[in-house]
């Protein structure tokens, strides 16, 4: 077999794997998305998670792993549209984030409350 159809071969391996890797990814990061929108009472939208890999980097055990970034949609009202995000590294969740609630606090002009 000639040397350029070995490494075809193999990038064409590795490309198999990378896709493969990155569906588990996917799941992974839309499952702990889901979940952490049904604790905070929030709707999941899309159930669509689009994601980008950030780099290489070590695990708790020292092997090395592929951190991703996946981001989502989420909304509070039903009406709107929040963005959030999930880390993994490997196929562990490192971070979560939602988006802080927003209130919006009365500007009482009748309160003699002095703020500091």
């Amino acid at each position: 077999m000639p040397i350029y159809e070995s490494i075809f071969i193999l990038v064409a391996a590795a490309g198999v794997w990378f896709w493969l890797d990155t569906l588990k990814a996917r799941e992974i990061g839309i499952l702990a998305a889901q979940n952490a929108c049904a604790d905070e009472g929030l709707q999941f939208l899309d159930e669509t998670v689009i994601g980008r890999v950030n780099a290489l980097a070590r695990d708790d055990d020292g092997r090395l792993r592929l951190r991703r970034t996946l981001t989502f949609e989420y909304s509070d009202t039903g009406n709107n549209r929040r963005n959030g995000s999930v880390t993994l590294l490997g196929h562990q969740v490192e971070y979560l984030h939602l988006r802080p609630q927003l209130y919006v606090v009365p500007n009482s002009k009748d309160s003699h409350e002095n703020r500091h």
